[in-house]
């Protein structure tokens, strides 16, 4: 369940990130100017990494004891925490390619949890 709730909330991070050069406009006459706030992105992130370390760690030590899911999470918020060092056209390429590493970090666990959950099962079948 943490998976899932990992990928909605990096795919909501990334939607804000696609959306707000669009809605910036918009954002001070609805009271809303502080999600257009670094600050605000990196708290986002950081409290995403956090939930997703959380999910990994779950999946890590109940099931199927990899690594790489962790590497992949935090290269992916790595690549999202430094978009800003970039020139604003290369910042999408940055949010897919964070966004991308996070989410796959979750799928990943999720594919590894599973396939050992039924490996777990089978073995634990009489033949």
């Amino acid at each position: 369940m943490l998976d899932r709730l990992g990928i909605a909330a990096t795919s909501l991070c990334a939607l804000h990130c696609i959306l707000l050069p669009i809605l910036l406009p918009v954002l001070p006459l609805l009271g809303l100017s502080f999600l257009a706030d670094h600050t605000w992105e990196h708290i986002f992130l950081l409290l995403t990494a956090v939930l997703g370390t959380f999910a990994l760690f779950s999946g890590f030590k109940r099931y199927h004891k990899r690594l790489y899911p962790f590497y992949l999470l935090y290269l992916g918020v790595a690549v999202y925490w430094i978009k800003h060092d970039f020139s604003a056209e290369l910042e999408p390429f940055f949010i897919f390619a964070g966004a991308g590493l996070i989410v796959s970090a979750h799928f990943i666990n999720l594919k590894l949890c599973n396939s050992c959950k039924a490996c777990t099962e089978e073995a634990c079948q009489p033949s």
